[in-house]
């Protein structure tokens, strides 16, 4: 199993390219399932989660076809098997995304229940309930969702909790169901647009996007399109965090700075100086200067994201000050807690918040990663560590971040995989 070893103390300097997001990839490849036509899908990021939903896919029978700068064609004109099965299911939960597309277009599926990182309870209900409420027949045995419906029919479907896959799944659904379709409570992250806009450039009818309220007027069928994915506003985050921990300088390219304003905003809170154009995002800390703790709630888009808490405790573990940690999204998101306190961070936790008093220094130690965004975190916080930090179970950081040691030795930094 993969370790990174890191030596810490190197300022981050130089430039680098976001790749695209990880979230609006995972739900645009399971949209393809909505047509026999070909979709032309650019910009996806190179990681484990879109292995695994390629390996889906073709499980299906889709044809894949991908190139050298990650473009990819997938054409779902000979569709054979409409089961996503436990061993790949087991491993990611944005697998229940086919759910809704293969109802919708084939009138039945067959879906494990999903997995992926243990960071709380994240029920597909929602998702269930709203297919039911647009004419499916749903039943659960055997850890599978089977689901049935000659045709899908438009619902009115007000959510009780914001839910994100929960969003993208039944607007998926409803792109081919008769009759019109209301999501209210809608998710508003800018991956469930981006999956609204790929979905209209292959002829649906969707409006209201990115708000609290979606509609959507069912069509026959949909057809072709070539699409390019938004960046990843989490990757971004995370190498502007490394840089301010390590009291560097960078320069992100092929970004989009109105995704991440509240991550932002704290950064700047924190002593960052902040530089935007309209793709790209620059940041730089003083010679010298030393972060301020910054208080962090995690809130739904387009509020601080719970994929960047772990990212910012790792920074207030060495900022000057006290700050306050609360999760509101999930509730077992402070699995790197002991990990950072075996470096000399002071971190108390108690239920959903994490106090985290600064110290100056963390030292180098062996820590594991208990999941993705926890593996950013330790990563971050080795790269400021005195001595050398080894991060065991790093597999995690393979499923949302692209080559992410190479990117970091091209800002500088001493790090390195170790099999």
């Amino acid at each position: 199993m993969d370790k990174l070893t890191i030596r810490g103390g190197v300022p981050l300097r130089g430039e680098i390219s976001i790749s695209g997001a990880k979230n609006a990839a995972l739900p645009i490849l399971a949209a393809t399932l909505l047509t026999d036509k070909p979709v032309l899908i650019g910009n996806l990021p190179h990681l484990h989660d879109i292995t695994t939903t390629m390996e889906l896919l073709g499980l299906m029978g889709s044809d894949l076809m991908l190139d050298e700068r990650m473009m990819i064609e997938v054409n779902n004109h000979n569709l054979t098997r409409l089961h996503a099965p436990h061993e790949l299911v087991k491993t990611m939960r944005a697998s229940i995304l086919v759910l809704g597309p293969l109802v919708s277009r084939y009138g039945r599926a067959q879906v494990s229940l999903p997995g992926g990182c243990s960071i709380g309870s994240r029920p597909v209900d929602l998702h269930l309930q709203g297919l039911a409420a647009m004419g499916a027949d749903i039943t659960v045995h055997d850890g599978y969702i089977e689901a049935r419906a000659k045709r899908l029919h438009g619902a009115y479907i007000n959510f009780d909790t914001v839910t994100v896959t929960g969003t993208e799944n039944l607007m998926m659904a409803a792109t081919l169901a008769q009759g019109v379709t209301v999501i209210e409570n809608a998710a508003l992250e800018p991956e469930v647009a981006d999956l609204a806009s790929c979905l209209n450039s292959m002829g649906a009818n969707i409006c209201g996007a990115g708000s609290g309220r979606i509609e959507i007027e069912g069509v026959d069928e949909l057809g072709g399109a070539s699409y390019d994915i938004l960046p990843d506003r989490i990757e971004t985050g995370t190498y502007l965090v490394a840089a301010a921990i390590t009291g560097g300088r960078v320069k992100l390219k092929n970004t989009d700075p109105s995704l991440l304003e509240a991550v932002l905003e704290k950064l700047v809170e924190a002593g960052a100086r902040i530089d935007c154009d309209e793709t790209s995002i620059s940041l730089a800390m003083e010679s010298g200067a030393r972060l301020r703790a910054v208080d962090i709630a995690t809130a739904p888009f387009p509020d601080f994201p719970t994929d960047m808490q772990a990212q910012f405790t790792a920074m207030n573990c060495i900022a000057e000050g006290r700050a306050v940690i609360t999760e509101n999204i999930f509730n077992n998101r402070f699995m790197h807690v002991t990990e950072l306190q075996k470096m000399g961070a002071n971190l108390t936790l108690s239920g959903n918040q994490v106090e985290v008093r600064g110290v100056e220094q963390l030292t180098g130690s062996t820590i594991t990663a208990r999941d993705l965004r926890a593996s950013a975190c330790l990563i971050l916080a080795g790269l400021v560590a005195q001595g050398e930090t080894l991060v065991e179970q790093v597999y995690h950081i393979d499923r949302g971040y692209e080559t992410i040691e190479e990117k970091l030795m091209q800002l500088g930094a001493s790090i390195r995989r170790l099999p």
